[in-house]
């Protein structure tokens, strides 16, 4: 009876220490995937500066990587703009036509009708967060679906901007109002320390405040967050409001960038905005990302963007591989959410 005994008992530590290493690996296994797809952005990164770097040596100069952070700059505040709605799971399609329209309303205050830059530039920005405050009520107050009222506001902005400039260029811009755009110290332009500043103001709000925790929490489950006693509707409006002054700030950092305002400025950023945050990790279902993962996303579409054109590769292609992105992001950022679930 003894010896019957030891068999069995035998045989269960043998089947544990066989499973043991065994759901060890899985875990392991999990773990590598689980890192691979949270920093996947930086791995494209990487992988694409070395590839461009090849095939032009002129990639890996001093003023190219002045160029990559310059045109970041204002891509960058357009993402960061674009995942405060994305993360509350709703989307703002007008930032790109509120950053233009805005920069237009500060740039013939100061140009035509002679109010100084310090007055124009502020009046702005106010308008283009006014109009994120409007979206905002319109989506809860009204319970509009977002994505088809701000696509309503998209168009709407479009129109204003070309009868605002009567389809004309405006260039004649005085000193003050273009002089961040042009301000370098050391060779070093100043422009991208507004989007450095606005990033850590984005990670500070989002991972050290209250309201940062309400934002995904109303994005995770907006019954739940209702539930435990958060304002999902004030949640939403905020995200809204704070979108569009950052919409405003880029507007405004690309007229004085680029010294003019065009009757279709700002058109061609949106389809890269939405790209990069949802290449660098936020949800398009809500309650998840953050601004690490937001600004891979706008380094590698920048990289992506500077790296073809030095190529030659023809402009029209860099439209059809920023598409391209956009779907692969949403497979990605799919993907992602059933492997992380596990």
């Amino acid at each position: 009876m003894q010896g019957q005994n030891n068999s069995p008992a035998g045989a269960t530590v043998v089947s544990s220490g066989a499973t043991a290493p065994a759901a060890t690996r899985r875990s392991s296994r999990l773990s590598t995937g689980q890192w691979l797809f949270q920093n996947v952005v930086w791995i494209w990164l990487v992988a694409l500066i070395i590839i461009f770097g090849v095939l032009n040596p002129f990639f890996f100069t001093v003023s190219n990587f002045q160029n990559v952070i310059l045109q970041s700059t204002v891509l960058g505040l357009l993402a960061l703009a674009v995942s405060l709605p994305l993360m509350v799971a709703e989307i703002d399609l007008s930032i790109a036509s509120n950053m233009g329209f805005s920069a237009a309303v500060g740039a013939l205050l100061s140009t035509r009708m002679g109010v100084p830059a310090a007055v124009g530039v502020p009046v702005g920005i106010l308008v283009s967060t006014a109009i994120g405050f409007f979206n905002g009520l319109c989506v809860t107050r009204l319970k509009m679906v977002s994505l088809i009222e701000t696509l309503a506001m998209m168009i709407i902005l479009q129109g204003a901007l070309l009868a605002t400039t009567q389809g004309n260029t405006i260039s004649d811009m005085s000193d003050g109002y273009i002089w961040i755009g042009q301000y370098t110290i050391g060779n070093w332009p100043v422009m991208p320390v507004v989007f450095v500043i606005a990033l850590i103001g984005m990670a500070f709000l989002l991972r050290r405040t209250v309201l940062g925790r309400k934002l995904y929490a109303t994005g995770g489950n907006v019954l739940a967050a209702n539930s435990a006693g958060i304002r999902v509707g004030r949640v939403k409006i905020i995200a809204f409001t704070i979108s569009g002054l950052l919409s405003g700030i880029a507007g405004y950092l690309l007229a004085a960038w680029q010294m003019a305002i065009t009757s279709d400025q700002g058109e061609g950023f949106l389809l890269y905005a939405i790209a990069a945050p949802i290449i660098g990790g936020v949800s398009v279902f809500g309650g998840r990302g953050g601004t690490a993962g937001i600004l891979g996303g706008v380094l590698l579409l920048t990289v992506i963007h500077v790296g073809l054109a030095i190529t030659s590769v023809p402009s029209f292609y860099v439209q059809m591989i920023g598409g391209i992105l956009i779907f692969v992001a949403v497979a990605v950022d799919a993907v992602r959410v059933k492997f992380v679930s596990r």
